[in-house]
């Protein structure tokens, strides 16, 4: 697998994050989806990468995912997502450890996320628990509000 930063924008990903946005919407209650928009995810404070299948012209999109910058020490995992086509190959973990390897050579002290709580979200938050998050409140601008579940790993 090839990690690399991308632009959000190209046609390829932005089928993927439209993809994701849609799933996001339709498995969660109305105003409970907090996901950034393209726009949102070109941002100085965001970091965007891809997951491909290798390095040239005709590697495969397996799979995004970002960080946002919340506080100078706070890194915020956006837009996880894996291509259906490529589903339990590891694209996930590969993406999760890429951006905790990142936040880490940033000096985060620590890295966040914000996800859903209902059935659907169930492997995100396996994947979560298994690189060592741990359940947290809200924080940044985020509010409780009984759907978002919040999670956090403490960075040494």
């Amino acid at each position: 697998m090839h990690i690399t930063t991308a632009n959000p924008a190209s046609p390829e990903i932005r089928a993927l994050l439209e993809e994701h946005m849609a799933a996001m919407m339709a498995n969660s209650p109305k105003g409970a989806c907090h996901f950034l928009d393209i726009a949102a995810l070109q941002a100085a404070d965001v970091t965007f990468w891809t997951v491909r299948d290798g390095d040239g012209e005709d590697a495969q999109l397996m799979g995004c995912g970002a960080m946002k910058e919340i506080a100078a020490d706070h890194g915020e995992i956006k837009s996880m997502r894996t291509h259906g086509d490529h589903l339990r190959k590891g694209v996930g973990g590969a993406m999760l450890g890429h951006i905790i390897g990142t936040a880490r050579e940033r000096g985060y002290k620590r890295i966040s996320l914000e996800t859903g709580s209902g059935d659907y979200f169930g492997a995100a938050h396996a994947l979560y628990l298994r690189h060592g998050f741990e359940y947290c409140g809200a924080f940044g601008d985020y509010v409780e509000d009984g759907f978002a579940c919040y999670m956090t790993l403490e960075l040494s």
